[in-house]
Order: C-alpha cells, then sequence, then structure tokens
C-alpha cells in the first residue's frame, strides 16, 4: 500500500512537471511566434518605399513631405529655448504624462523606431510611420551587390593612426571603390576630402590603384606625404624579400587645395594623373591631353562637398563612377530655388525643388542626428545627455534675462559637455567600482569634483579617469541610501547648473551674477526639467527622416539625368560603428 500510494505521488508529480514542461515550450513557441510577427511587422514598414526608380524616389520624398509639415514646431525647434520658449507646450500631453515617468533607456531607443505596448495609440502611430519612412540603416550583404568584392582586414602597418571606427570604415570603402574602379576600368581613383590619407593610401598599397587625394588642408597633405612614405619602406621591403623583381607600390599624389566649385574639381580631376605632389595646383584649369578615366571617391565629405563630386561625375565625362557618402548636413549651403544653375547643397533634384521644400539650419542640424548612438548609450550617460541639455536651456533662460543684447548675435559657449560626455561614455563601466569607494568618502568630496568636471570639461583623462560625470553622481547618491536623495540630488544639481552657467559666461566674455540670479532662474526652470529627455527624444526621431531626405534628393537629382548612368543608395557601414554609413554609388553605362 505504502509502495502504490508512493508510486500514484511520482505520477501526478511527474505529470505536473511534464505539463510545466509543455506550458513553459507553448509560452517560448508562443513569444517565438510573436518576434517573428514584429519583426515581419517591421520589415513590412521598411519595404514600404524603394528607390530604384526616379518615379519611386520622388513618391518617398513626397511621402516624407507630407509627414513632416504638421511636425515643423519641432523641426525647426532647438532645445536650447526649452524653457524661454516653453517648447513642451506643442507637444500632444498625453504624450508628455506618458514618457516623463518612462525609463530613459526606452527613451534612448524612440529614435530607432522602437515602442512599447503601453503607449497611447497615437504616440505608437508617430514612431512606427518616422521608422517606416527612413532608409533602413542596416549594413547591406557586399557580396550580392559587388561580385567578387573582398573586405580584407588591414594590416597594422596600414591601420596605424586609425581608430577602430575610421579602420572599418576604410576596409570596407576601400574594397567597395576597388570594385567599383574594376567595374569601369577606371586608371585612377581620386579621393575627394581625403583628410590625413588613410583611404587612398589603402586603395595604394593594398588594392594597387593609381590614387590621387584631394584635401583643403596643407597640413593633412604633408602627413599624408609622409604616411605614405614610410609605408613604402615598409612594403618596399617586403616586396625585396618575398616578390623580389616586382615593382614597388605608387606612393598617391597629394594636392591641397580648398574645392570652391564644380568647375574647380572638375580641373584637378582632369589634371591629378598627370602631376606630382603639389601644395598650390596652379595648373588649374589645364586639362590633359590625354583622355582618362577616373572614380571620385569620398569618405564623409563635409557639407556640399559630397553634392559637388555628383554634379562633377555629371559634367566631367572622365569621371566614370562615384562613391560618395556625406556628413555635416549643417554645413550645406541651401536655398537658390529659383537661380538657375544654382550650386547650393541642398535641395539639388528637379523633383524637390519644385516642391520649393527649405529645411533652414535646426532641420539640418538635426538630420546629423545618430539614432544607434543614442540607442547604444547606458542609461546613466543617457540622464547625463539629458542634464546638458537642460543646463543649456536653463543658461538660455539666463542671457534672455540679464544680457538681452546678447542674445542677438546667437551666442554659442563652444562644445563644454559634449567633449566631457565622450570621456565620461568611456569611463562609464567604472561606475560600480566608484561605488564602492565613495562609501568610504563623503558627499560633498563628490559633489565638489563634479562641479570641477562640469567647470573644466577639458580636464586631463589622469585627473578625471576615475569619475563618470552624472553616471558616477547617480550611481553614487544611490549607494549612499535614500535618506538624503532627493534632497541631496537636487542640491548637486543645481550646483552644477551653477557652475555650468559661470563656465558659459566666461566663454562669452561677460560678468558673472550674483548667487540669488542663478537660484531664481533654476527654481523656474527645474520644475520642468524632467520634460527634456521626452521632447529631446521626440525630436531626435525626426533626425533619421529628414537625412533621409537630403540623401533622396541627391538620388533623385541622378536619377533624373536619364538611362545614361545607373545610382544606388545603400548602407555600407556597421551603423553603431559609422552612422553616416549611406553611401551614393553611380556609375556610367
Amino acid at each position: 500500500m505504502i509502495r502504490t500510494k508512493r508510486h500514484i505521488a511520482y505520477l501526478v508529480h511527474s505529470i505536473k512537471q511534464h505539463v510545466v514542461h509543455i506550458s513553459c515550450n507553448l509560452r517560448t513557441q508562443h513569444s517565438k511566434v510573436r518576434k517573428k510577427k514584429n519583426k515581419k511587422k517591421m520589415e513590412d514598414c521598411n519595404q514600404k518605399y524603394s528607390c530604384r526608380t526616379a518615379k519611386e524616389t520622388l513618391e518617398w520624398i513626397n511621402a516624407i513631405l507630407n509627414f513632416i509639415k504638421p511636425y515643423a514646431f519641432l523641426t525647426n525647434a532647438h532645445v536650447t529655448n526649452f524653457f524661454t520658449h516653453k517648447l513642451w507646450q506643442s507637444i500632444d500631453p498625453v504624450w508628455l504624462h506618458c514618457l516623463r515617468n518612462e525609463p530613459v533607456q526606452n527613451l534612448l531607443l524612440i529614435p530607432c523606431g522602437i515602442i512599447q505596448e503601453h503607449w497611447p495609440a497615437s504616440l505608437k502611430e508617430f514612431v512606427l510611420d518616422l521608422k517606416s519612412l527612413a532608409f533602413p540603416r542596416e549594413q547591406a550583404h557586399l557580396n550580392k551587390l559587388f561580385p567578387g568584392v573582398n573586405v580584407v582586414s588591414l594590416n597594422t602597418v596600414l591601420a596605424q593612426g586609425m581608430n577602430f571606427k575610421k579602420k572599418h570604415e576604410v576596409e570596407v570603402l576601400s574594397a567597395v571603390v576597388s570594385s567599383v574602379a574594376n567595374s569601369v576600368g577606371a586608371q585612377t581613383i581620386v579621393d575627394v576630402g581625403a583628410g590625413q590619407g588613410y583611404l587612398a593610401q589603402v586603395l595604394s598599397f593594398q588594392y594597387q590603384h593609381s590614387v590621387v587625394a584631394i584635401d583643403a588642408c596643407s597640413h593633412h597633405g604633408t602627413v599624408t606625404e609622409k604616411r605614405a612614405e614610410r609605408i613604402k619602406k615598409h612594403y618596399a621591403a617586403q616586396m625585396r624579400k618575398h616578390y623580389p623583381g616586382i615593382g614597388i607600390p605608387n606612393v598617391p599624389k597629394t594636392i591641397t587645395c580648398h574645392v570652391m566649385s564644380i568647375d574647380m574639381l572638375k580641373a584637378l580631376t582632369s589634371m591629378s594623373p598627370h602631376i606630382d605632389n603639389v601644395k598650390r595646383p596652379e595648373l588649374i584649369g589645364q586639362v590633359a591631353d590625354d583622355k582618362t578615366s577616373l572614380v571620385l571617391a569620398g569618405l564623409h565629405a563635409c557639407g556640399d562637398l559630397s553634392v559637388t563630386m555628383l554634379k562633377t561625375f555629371l559634367e566631367c565625362k572622365d569621371v566614370k563612377a562615384v562613391v560618395s557618402i556625406g556628413c555635416c548636413y549643417n554645413l550645406l549651403s541651401e536655398g537658390c530655388l529659383d537661380i538657375a544653375g544654382s550650386q547650393c547643397g541642398f535641395p539639388v533634384s528637379c523633383g524637390v525643388k519644385s516642391a520649393g521644400i527649405s529645411l533652414g539650419k535646426s532641420s539640418r542640424d538635426l538630420a546629423c542626428q545618430s539614432a544607434e548612438r543614442w540607442r547604444s548609450l547606458e542609461q546613466d550617460a543617457g540622464l547625463h545627455n539629458f542634464e546638458l541639455h537642460a543646463f543649456r536651456a536653463a543658461f538660455q533662460m539666463v542671457l534672455c534675462k540679464y544680457y538681452p543684447e546678447i542674445i542677438k548675435s546667437s551666442p554659442s559657449i563652444g562644445r563644454q559637455g559634449k567633449a566631457l560626455r565622450r570621456q565620461q561614455q568611456r569611463r562609464i563601466l567604472q561606475s560600480s567600482i566608484n561605488c564602492d569607494e565613495s562609501k568610504h568618502s563623503s558627499m560633498p568630496e563628490t559633489i565638489s569634483h563634479m562641479q570641477e568636471l562640469y567647470l573644466n570639461p577639458h580636464m586631463s583623462e589622469s585627473k578625471t579617469d576615475d569619475y563618470s560625470g552624472s553616471a558616477l553622481h547617480s550611481h553614487e547618491l544611490s549607494c549612499n541610501g535614500g535618506a538624503r536623495y532627493n534632497e541631496t540630488a537636487a542640491a548637486s544639481k543645481y550646483l552644477l547648473f551653477e557652475k555650468f552657467t559661470q563656465s558659459g559666461l566666461s566663454r562669452l566674455g561677460l560678468k558673472s551674477l550674483q548667487e540669488t540670479h542663478f537660484h531664481e532662474i533654476w527654481k523656474e526652470a527645474e520644475p520642468f526639467a524632467g520634460l527634456i529627455g521626452p521632447y529631446w527624444s521626440l525630436r531626435a526621431a525626426l533626425g533619421p527622416l529628414l537625412e533621409t531626405l537630403l540623401l533622396l534628393d541627391r538620388l533623385l537629382f541622378l536619377q533624373e539625368q536619364g538611362s545614361s548612368l545607373e545610382a544606388i543608395m545603400l548602407p555600407i557601414f556597421d551603423p553603431a560603428l559609422s552612422p553616416r554609413n549611406v553611401a551614393i554609388i553611380a556609375k556610367r553605362i
């Protein structure tokens, strides 16, 4: 009887375990199905528009223009004026009520088009529509588009001086440019906006192309030449050792010239294969007699320079292909819609010009925002970002109230806070260690050092390596217990704002204020400081869409030329490493 009872109990237990196992499996399968559906839904959103033809590209552009019109209050605004213009009042109060209590990490995901299920339907629709209209940024499978392309990891000699981001960009772009150059039979590649010549040298030494590097900075030209000579010595020694009798790769030629117009770039590209390194190309305007074939390549050619490359490709028949990756949209010239032959950087296509669209400086600044960069931030770094925006917006209140005359000149206090933020992101992993150490130190010492950080954002690494800005601030406060948290945190933020303001006034050459004035401003701003995170995130979500508009305008400009060329727009870099990862590639056919 005892055995029977035990046996029955064992069977019941086994059945329960089996049921639990089945239930877990069902939940897992249901979760997988749900994820697949969500993924498919997101893919469908991204596949809603196409840019394979001029007609499709123009339809996409018009959809973007129609979407952003009602949100001009966001695209034309600047977070600097958050408090002075009460910018939060322009946002749907239901959205703000929802987002003001949202975790920072969820706010940082908004620019990437990631929503939360508990959000209002209208907010979710806004974010998903943005994502469906923005050009997808996932790195393309290059082998499918460029048969035979081989992205090779750079050796230590060629990679010398490059950070991880630059190394990734040069490895990928050099392989793509080499493939394009081979496909059109180009004799020479012209690296426009070459900087220190990283791309030019890899194309020359690793891929054996004839390369000319053009840059406006004479210092860059000197660095390029010296670096190329060092690399040449290494390759010469390797050739003599392993391949005697084989010639040594040519060192890239360098031209130092500020490219001011299409005609200038056309002249440079025409003469570039026939000249030696020059500091000032007095030969500009002399077109070589011998016809040659060229490829223009630009890795993050700033502002109008990327557009100038595309126009030169169209006007200079010797240029058989162009590979352009733009950046610095804030530096684009804009307007000139009614002027024939206008050299403005936006708009360039007839389709966008006919729409009469003008973005403005704030919108072009916004187009530079990187959704992937913000997505990768940790919570503490995100909080620090929002704090800096709050301090800068409150500082604007100080200027408006006590220095109204300075506002007329659109003052800039430099990049204070941004350099500090980059340093702090590198030190964010040390916050846990600092938490343990802070238990043995007093709170006033912590606040004192935080004041020093904000007052002097250019402190040497050696003086700041053990701290991580607001990350450390919030982490240490939580480690020290909750009894004094709110009071100490509020006092600390005020002190940081005061130091931030004093530093800003100093940069502008303005006389400082009495402490009571700082208290007055911060007391007025602080109740709304928590709304900056939601506002900034919603505004930043429009950034990828505005960048898509700028890029599609360039693509349409090429497509409008007819069937004599083919043009594509392609994300060739990992967006987490290189946010400006979209290449416009065009070839004559």
